[in-house]
């Protein structure tokens, strides 16, 4: 909680006019603070007598276990759009929700979500909180964070759920911040603990080399990102009923000391390739940026997206967006071909989820064959064209 010493306090308002959130005001001299605080430290930073300081975050959620319930899910809403990582969340919800015999709830915020929230209903949610106002329509870390840290404070859910995407990733760790809980990013599995109902966290550690599980037993919510394409995603089910909860944004949640002038969707970069089921990747080995053509012929014959080691981008051959590895994106389509990648263990910790690895590279004792599940010894520029040629036969018989 933020507190004020009001002994110390001069009443210079400086706290006032750098508050985010329109939390803070100064009345008779003294600043005084109202419930829209969200703990983020600006006016603390700002103030030179020190008279405002921030105590006690983690204790105040971890007095009271028995009195946060429920699992709750982020739905990641973007450019008109739900992020299919939001109904795979809502699968393993369920899942969890069934065990601890608790509810399942999820979060929408945006702008014109149309019948999303029904959506979300039909693929396994009891509840869903939306906030549809037209300040939302861009994604802001503070405008999000405040409405989501608000609501987990209101209701007290003991599990929260966002995936691992750029979105997620970029304000889910500041609400977990906020709130003093616990938070473990990309998660590749999660259960219950019999004993205790504590949720079981497992993500891929040391580069991948080893499997951590992550208990957060002392605070609440305990929050996890997901990896996109490791959960399965219940089917729609038409006759399922829940309720929808609309939810008014307060003023000083939606002001933002950052404002989004412009979206744009690049033409060449509008593959997510962590929802892709298929993807071509391309490495150092491709030789110049003319390979990709290669890659995306492939990909294209299969129904795929292109994709990357980050070699391939530094050297300019093909966007960001397609990078996968420590430095890019998590990926776990049902096929990934590598072609001219060597396996590099920052790259492998980005795909290893794979269901079927296939590998072509010349060097016989490159890593990424320790890796594949199946591997083609010799020069891409010569297989990949049968490959096509085999594709474009089956395709015709």
């Amino acid at each position: 909680m933020l507190i004020i010493d009001k002994k110390l306090c001069i009443g210079c308002g400086i706290c006032e006019s750098s508050c985010p959130f329109g939390a803070i005001t100064v009345a008779a001299g003294c600043a005084e603070v109202n419930d829209s605080c969200t703990l983020c430290g600006t006016c603390v930073d700002n103030c030179d007598p020190g008279a405002l300081k921030i105590e006690g975050a983690e204790a105040s959620v971890s007095l009271d276990l028995a009195g946060w319930t429920g699992v709750w899910v982020y739905a990641e809403f973007r450019a008109g759009a739900l992020a299919p990582v939001s109904l795979e969340l809502l699968g393993i919800g369920r899942r969890l929700a069934d065990s601890r015999k608790v509810p399942l709830s999820a979060v929408l915020i945006g702008a014109e979500t149309g019948d999303t929230a029904q959506r979300l209903i039909g693929h396994g949610a009891d509840t869903v909180y939306r906030i549809d106002d037209p300040a939302l329509a861009y994604f802001t870390d503070e405008a999000y964070g405040a409405i989501m840290t608000a609501l987990i404070r209101a209701h007290k859910p003991e599990i929260v759920l966002a995936g691992a995407t750029a979105i997620g990733r970029s304000f889910i760790p500041g609400v977990a911040t906020t709130l003093g809980a616990g938070l473990t990013a990309d998660c590749t599995q999660l259960a219950i603990r019999e004993e205790d109902g504590a949720l079981l966290q497992t993500r891929p550690a040391f580069g991948g080399n080893i499997m951590a599980t992550i208990v957060c037993p002392n605070s609440r919510p305990q929050m996890s990102t997901v990896r996109p394409k490791v959960m399965q995603a219940l089917a729609f089910d038409h006759e399922r009923q829940g309720t929808i909860v609309e939810v008014p944004a307060e003023p000083a949640q939606l002001s933002a000391r950052v404002r989004v002038i412009e979206s744009v969707i690049s033409e060449q970069d509008n593959v997510n390739i962590q929802e892709a089921d298929i993807l071509v990747a391309g490495g150092r080995g491709l030789d110049n940026a003319k390979g990709f053509t290669l890659m995306r012929e492939l990909a294209s014959s299969l129904g795929g997206a292109v994709a990357a080691t980050r070699a391939a981008v530094d050297a300019g051959w093909i966007g960001y967006p397609h990078q996968v590895g420590q430095t890019g994106k998590t990926v776990a389509p049902k096929l990934y071909i590598a072609c001219g990648i060597s396996g590099a263990v920052q790259h492998v910790a980005g795909m290893q989820s794979a269901e079927t690895i296939v590998a072509i590279n010349r060097d016989k004792d490159a890593s990424i064959f320790d890796v594949a599940d199946f591997g083609l010894v010799g020069d891409l520029y010569e297989i990949v064209p049968k490959l096509l040629q085999q594709i474009e036969e089956r395709r015709k018989s």
